[in-house]
């Protein structure tokens, strides 16, 4: 007797981040249902798997269960990329089963289901909407037994054939007490929450047997390219052999004088929070990190979310950006989430090749989102910032702070700890002139500058001044000189 497991095939959905979240794709030969509200996406889903998985070896067949018929059904899947007409009675076909549920018999369903996959044999099924069947039997006095056997009938039928089906119904709760929920291999379910002007989709693998599945509620995207998943990001840093050390291989940050005030550049692979008050030079730093890693051969990625990357960086970085040196995230789409953000973010890094990352900024992040996303603001920041430093890149964050003398603080958010270094700017008064200063607050590992230094900003950029000396309390809003007294046998003055 063989002890071998059985090994199931997974098959790619079709769908841009669902396989990751199903651990793998759908499982071959599954009885799966996607449920869901009226406009959660069931059937586009439905439709853009069937386009992606169908084949004229392994054809689908798409029972409709509509008062309508399925070309009005069609006329609106058309408008989507993955939509094909070239396959429409070839490798897919709609079956019409209005007439046959209409008075309730589920014997005269099932057997008209038995027919179409005898002459067929598909590899896929979908019936859309099966809860639409279900409330005609019940209508017809159907008893609850006879439900939950023509589904567990419909089951096996199904598997015997080995063919992989997807049932689809509208349902708003998986407490409602239905056989097919214990019956299914697979239970895929859509929602849609509005809060204020912001409508957010989420899809939830409630259950997938036979697999691990990557839990949680899991925001989506539909596009005329169909659905698109993001997932939480799960990347793995690469082993590079021989590869040196980060505190011993440092990026220049692109302003003079700053590099030696970290102890000699930021680590490769570390984050950076800059931290300063509206009109502290926070971008213009940003902006002489990334045009310092183009002059050094390295490519980039920005996710600006307060100004325009091309209108507001000068003609170097918008040079940059437009000859595909520096990538841009589209930051500008609603209903935004931190997950949508940390994928696209990704893919360009890959996509690049790129060491450098700039999120511009935090404060513009957080008001960008979507309000349902914005209470999981710090841990799904901390799962971004641990996803990009997988990638091996060096990353620089800059955030709004209000500056207040009573306080220092480096982050409204408390995510100073999530980042490995961070400089902090500020205003101060000194002779009746209001001046910003900048510290290296912390370096990971790393010994630094705890000097506050003058800077200015001018036509080039942002230019480091002298060591602030001579004065207390500057942070703190009540500077003073302080006088140092003379060394002892020192002649007077």
């Amino acid at each position: 007797m063989s002890t071998r497991n059985a090994t199931i095939r997974r098959l790619p959905t079709g769908v841009k981040g669902l396989d990751d979240i199903l651990g793998g794709g759908i499982p071959e030969f599954s009885f799966n249902l996607i449920a869901g509200s009226p406009g959660a996406g069931k059937t586009t889903l439905a439709h853009q798997m069937m386009f992606a998985m169908a084949t004229p070896e392994r054809p689908a067949l798409y029972f409709t269960v509509l008062g309508e018929p399925a070309l009005k059904m069609l006329r609106y899947q058309q408008q989507f990329e993955f939509f094909d007409p070239a396959r429409i009675n070839s490798s897919i076909r709609f079956v019409n089963l209005a007439d046959d549920t209409v008075n309730g018999n589920l014997d005269k369903v099932l057997a008209r289901i038995v027919d179409a996959v005898r002459t067929h044999a598909p590899g896929f099924v979908f019936v859309d909407s099966f809860r639409s069947v279900i409330l005609a039997s019940q209508g017809a006095g159907d008893t609850f037994l006879t439900l939950q056997e023509f589904i567990q009938r419909l089951g096996i039928l199904l598997t015997g054939w080995e063919a992989t089906t997807f049932l689809l119904g509208e349902y708003f709760s998986d407490a409602d007490p239905n056989p097919i929920f214990t019956v299914a291999d697979g239970l895929i379910w859509l929602s849609q929450s509005a809060q204020r002007n912001s409508v957010v989709r989420k899809m939830e693998i409630v259950k997938m047997r036979g697999q691990p599945t990557l839990p949680g509620l899991h925001s989506f995207r539909i596009t005329g390219a169909g659905l698109r998943v993001f997932a939480p990001p799960r990347t793995t840093p690469a082993a590079v052999p021989g590869a040196v050390p980060p505190l011993q291989d440092r990026r220049s940050v692109g302003i003079p004088g700053l590099d030696e005030m970290m102890g000699g550049g930021l680590p490769r692979g570390y984050s950076l929070l800059v931290a300063g008050p509206s009109g502290s030079g926070k971008t213009i730093l940003a902006s002489a990190f990334l045009a310092e890693g183009a002059r050094r051969g390295e490519t980039g990625v920005i996710a600006a979310f307060e100004q325009r990357s091309r209108q507001s960086r000068g003609p170097l970085i918008a040079g940059l950006i437009e000859a595909d040196r520096i990538g841009v995230i589209d930051t500008m789409g609603p209903t935004l989430s931190v997950d949508e953000i940390a994928v696209l973010l990704i893919e360009e890094v890959q996509r690049l090749k790129a060491t450098r990352v700039v999120i511009d900024s935090l404060s513009g992040f957080e008001l960008a989102l979507a309000p349902t996303f914005r209470d999981d603001f710090r841990e799904s920041l901390s799962r971004l910032v641990s996803a990009l430093a997988d990638t091996g890149a060096t990353v620089l964050m800059t955030s709004e702070l209000e500056d207040r003398y009573d306080e220092l603080s480096f982050s409204p958010y408390g995510t100073a700890f999530l980042t490995d270094a961070i400089i902090v700017q500020r205003y101060i008064e000194v002779d009746s002139r209001l001046q910003r200063v900048l510290a290296v607050v912390k370096v990971r590992g790393s010994a630094h500058s705890h000097d506050l230094r003058l800077f200015d900003i001018d036509d080039d950029g942002l230019q480091l001044g002298e060591r602030l000396a001579g004065h207390e309390g500057l942070l703190g809003g009540h500077p003073m000189r302080v006088t140092r007294p003379a060394p002892a046998g020192a002649a007077p003055g």
